[in-house]
């Protein structure tokens, strides 16, 4: 859920900022700003987090923590490439390749009812998942109106 309001939180600021610095407003623009504002958010809990995100992976990967500090990095590139008019098409389509390759992750989590903040097995479970896929819809849908659409 936090993701989801950081994301339309700073889609709002960033197309406010547009209109208030004398700028015209592009929704496109706005949109890549927000998705970075929000990968930026949801990497650092790649880092924060640590056990808690290793805990989501399937149990046939190895080198769990090593992948959550690589994911979490890899949204901090994604974020920055975002930023840019002249990479914008191409970091698009490595976004939605992003968003589609961690949806395991997020169902293994609602599987085994991970807590993202503990790692224990105490989190939301399958109900989880009536909002997390829907949401995935919606980031990888984003990315593409607003990055890949712009390019």
């Amino acid at each position: 859920m936090k993701p989801l309001i950081v994301l339309f939180a700073s889609f709002l600021i960033s197309g406010l900022a547009m209109w208030l610095m004398g700028y015209e407003t592009d929704l496109q623009t706005a949109g890549s700003i927000a998705m970075a504002v929000m990968l930026s958010f949801t990497a650092v809990s790649h880092f924060v987090f640590v056990k808690g995100m290793a805990a989501m992976i399937p149990g046939f990967i190895p080198f769990k923590n090593a992948l959550v500090y690589l994911t979490g990095g890899l949204e901090f590139v994604l974020a920055a490439g975002l930023l840019f008019p002249s990479l914008r098409f191409a970091t698009g389509w490595a976004t939605i390749l992003f968003f589609l390759l961690i949806l395991p992750a997020n169902i293994q989590a609602a599987v085994d009812k991970v807590n993202l903040q503990t790692g224990a097995n105490d989190g939301p479970g399958l109900s989880y998942l009536w909002f997390r896929i829907p949401l995935q819809v919606l980031f990888i849908a984003w990315v593409f109106l607003s990055a890949v659409m712009a390019g």
